[in-house]
């Protein structure tokens, strides 16, 4: 006990010490001139707002649940909270050391637009989005021998996907499996035309004519020659709408339309597919293979992905090494802004051995 009773002292001492300052709650007083009016949209400064996206010089992006809204690029100016609506665009056009302005039209309602600042702590501007967190297995629908499947939301039903670095990708390319399309000098456009000349002969190269839309006539561009589908191929599409293909002629007696892809294709003569990968005009991107059938001269659908996260920077660097296609992309939402280029990201895709 002569050893323990300083010590219950000394605590006794120091807690009744303590005790009338732990019983009282404490407060918080506001430093002069801290406190700040409660504001509305109202106090936001006008404008015309944004009528084509065009014109914006830089999109803002936030994967908050709500947002500050500053009348001031400063910490200390008013400012409102709102709620994040995944609806709303966020339209940059200053930037500042901490803050960008942005252009922000109320309900979506063009006409009632107010000029604020956002912190660049909640905000992440296109040309700076990148894949680091991002679900890259996510997809909206797939099919697989034809079979339709709307359900299934993840990749890895059918395989493994993950981002690599641009040293990896580009190291990957110098060991390309993949036909590297070369312009046939045999193949000339003559006039409105495409002609194939050979002893003399000449053929034209008829645009396939049920891609032909009632929106107008269908421009074609030669991309280059498949020596194993003994094919040239084209890039066929319209002014007036978005829609893309690359057809496969073969050309004999006559310029024989045999098949074609949604995008740039990617032919792998080792496995006998011929794949693409593109950017879909709704969400994300789309990739398909399919199987060249040399006894008809066609191709029969293997497998089709659309990815929802990413889009396709160039599809014409896409490439396979071994089993494995490679593809640059860029994050959904991403673009280019005023002396910024938007950062690209680089992917691998892996189908599981026994898919087809």
């Amino acid at each position: 006990m002569k050893i323990l009773y300083p010590f219950c002292i000394f605590s006794l001492i120091a807690f009744t010490g303590c005790s009338p300052k732990s019983k009282t709650p404490e407060t918080h007083k506001p430093e002069a001139g801290a406190a700040q009016k409660v504001i509305t949209f109202a106090d936001f400064k006008k404008i015309k707002g944004v009528e084509n996206v065009q014109d914006v010089p830089f999109e803002l992006f936030t994967k908050l649940d709500s947002v500050q809204f500053f009348v001031a690029p400063d910490k200390n100016a008013a400012h409102l909270k709102i709620a994040y609506n995944k609806f709303d665009n966020y339209y940059g056009f200053e930037e500042f050391d901490d803050f960008y302005a942005i252009h922000y039209s109320i309900n979506n309602v063009i006409s009632n637009s107010i000029e604020a600042f956002v912190l660049k702590s909640e905000f992440t501007s296109a040309s700076e989005l990148t894949l680091q967190g991002v679900d890259l297995y996510q997809i909206r629908s797939s099919m697989l021998k034809g079979a339709q499947d709307d359900k299934n939301k993840s990749f890895s039903r059918y395989g493994t996907i993950t981002e690599v670095s641009e040293q990896e990708f580009k190291t990957a390319s110098q060991n390309r499996t993949d036909e590297v399309l070369v312009k046939n000098p045999k193949v000339k456009l003559k006039g409105d035309d495409w002609i194939y000349t050979e002893n003399n002969k000449e053929t034209v190269i008829l645009q396939h004519e049920n891609v032909s839309t009632e929106d107008g006539r269908l421009s074609n561009e030669y991309i280059g020659r498949s020596p194993y589908l003994h094919s040239e191929v084209f890039r066929e599409n319209s002014v007036e709408t978005s829609d893309v293909y690359y057809s496969f002629y073969t050309v004999g007696a006559s310029a024989e339309f045999q098949m074609f892809t949604g995008g740039y294709p990617q032919i792998l003569p080792g496995k006998q597919w011929i794949s693409y990968i593109v950017s879909n005009s709704e969400t994300g991107s789309d990739f398909g293979v399919g199987k060249y059938v040399a006894q008809t001269n066609l191709q029969e659908d293997l497998l089709y992905v659309n990815f929802t996260n990413f889009k396709i920077a160039d599809a014409t660097k896409a490439f396979w090494a071994g089993e494995t296609f490679y593809a640059e992309v860029y994050p959904l939402n991403s673009a280019s802004s005023k002396g910024k280029k938007q950062k690209a990201a680089y992917l691998k895709i892996t189908l599981k051995p026994d898919l087809f």
